[in-house]
């Protein structure tokens, strides 16, 4: 059976996971600007090249590019913020699907994990 993580260990995982949410939120408002009609008040910016065709098909490109990069930050927010419920419930480390503890080193590589590997690998499997 793997090591479970100590109290110490975890709490070492949620500064790293708090100071990586910092940053991400910095990334989005960087590349966001605010829009009362969303949920969350950012949505990607619309860059201004020029009129030229080849500005414009530039402005659109990038447009897609910043859009499809803020939606993986908001995934990769979602799984921190999870993470970061988990550790203040007390249920930190523990799989969701059988209850049983996620190994210290797959937490330790992947500090948002909700499943050990053995469900994780039953799950992609699956699909």
């Amino acid at each position: 059976m793997e090591k479970e993580l100590t109290n110490k260990e975890i709490e070492a995982i949620k500064e790293s996971l708090l100071a990586r949410k910092a940053e991400l939120m910095a990334d989005m408002t960087e590349k966001s600007r605010v829009n009362p009609n969303e949920s969350d008040n950012l949505s990607s910016k619309f860059p201004e090249y020029g009129d030229k065709p080849d500005e414009n098909a530039q402005e659109i490109m990038d447009y897609s590019t910043d859009l499809a990069t803020e939606q993986i930050l908001e995934k990769v927010l979602l799984e921190i913020d999870d993470a970061l419920k988990r550790i203040d419930n007390g249920n930190y480390g523990i799989c969701r699907y059988c209850k049983n503890p996620i190994g210290a080193k797959r937490l330790m590589a992947r500090p948002t994990a909700s499943s050990c590997i053995s469900c994780k690998t039953e799950l992609q499997e699956n699909e």
